[in-house]
């Protein structure tokens, strides 16, 4: 089943080809909470409540799929150096043309996930690459504008699957699903050294317009494409799920929530699952006014958000005297 938030009405559930108004519900976030406080899932939970109008997803305009009402209590972060073929494009951007017995950082940390990312069922595997995005007034729902920040050197869309999480009265993380997402990077900032990869993290993103319910394909195949003037510059299949990752998802998940901070309850977590396709790494160099389009078959309705440029502000920040 797929849940998503329909503006003017609210969360939606979808049945294969039928999309229904959840009753009595004014968010996910509060459906979630209540599934995890009557001890039962999610379709136990829409069960009690019930199903109203039937909407036409494909005419839709969304709202994020879940937010937190508390826009600092949602946490944007994500892995990286995850899928198989990923270090290939992230070493171009780090390239030291060094000897095989060199490798660069981004090699040795997509070596550790190959080697010991796929750890037994309930044991620890090798700790993967971290990085924060921001909170959820970074959190850009489907259809609307991924802003770029004035003194950024670029605005790249990477197309991956994220993980949506509630953490409950206990302190132990929920997942809520699955969602198409676009983890927007300044990947011309990230390339003139890896240690200002936090810097070209900290942008916004959009994830959605659907959220998967229940198990994550282990082969997850689909497009990514960016369209401007009408017509498309850049597509490229792309993948994910397990089957072509370097890290099992419980592995990434372990090393996320390890943290004790990250399992503050009724937190909210969209964590990033990294990606292996970039237009990036094809040389394409994208402007304002261009579109992202991120589709997979499972998931329903795709992903899309348009690029745009915040002004470049004057001067340096200035910070006042209390």
């Amino acid at each position: 089943m797929h849940l998503s938030t329909v503006k003017g009405i609210g969360p939606v559930l979808r049945q294969g080809t039928e999309a229904r108004a959840i009753r009595n519900t004014p968010s996910v976030y509060e459906l979630a909470s209540q599934a995890i406080k009557a001890g039962h899932g999610l379709a136990a939970e829409i069960d009690r409540r019930g199903l109203g109008e039937t909407v036409d997803l494909t005419r839709a305009a969304f709202d994020l799929p879940v937010s937190h009402p508390d826009p600092a209590h949602l946490h944007l972060t994500g892995t990286g150096l995850t899928h198989l073929g990923s270090a290939s494009a992230r070493d171009a951007m780090h390239a030291k043309l060094e000897g095989a017995e060199n490798l660069t950082d981004s090699m040795k940390m997509f070596r550790m996930g190959l080697e010991g990312g796929r750890p037994a069922q309930g044991e620890v595997g090798a700790q993967p690459e971290w990085f924060y995005k921001g909170n959820g007034y970074a959190a850009v729902a489907p259809g609307a504008a991924l802003e770029a920040p004035g003194f950024a050197e670029d605005g790249g869309e990477e197309p991956e699957i994220a993980g949506i999480y509630l953490i409950g009265p206990t302190g132990a993380p929920h997942r809520i699903g699955w969602a198409l997402g676009n983890e927007f990077s300044d990947h011309v900032t990230e390339r003139v050294n890896y240690l200002w990869l936090a810097h070209s993290k900290l942008r916004v993103a959009s994830f959605g317009p659907e959220i998967l319910v229940g198990d994550l394909p282990s082969d997850v195949r689909g497009t990514s494409r960016i369209l401007r003037d009408g017509k498309t510059v850049w597509e490229k299949p792309f993948l994910s799920g397990e089957a072509n990752m370097s890290h099992t998802l419980a592995n990434l998940e372990h090393h996320h929530f390890k943290y004790s901070i990250f399992r503050q309850p009724g937190d909210l977590h969209v964590h990033y699952f990294g990606t292996a396709t970039l237009s990036f790494a094809d040389g394409i160099k994208t402007q304002a006014g261009d579109t992202f389009e991120i589709e997979v078959a499972d998931f329903g309705q795709p992903l899309r958000n348009t690029l745009t440029f915040a002004p470049k502000e004057k001067g340096a920040t200035r910070v006042h005297q209390l």
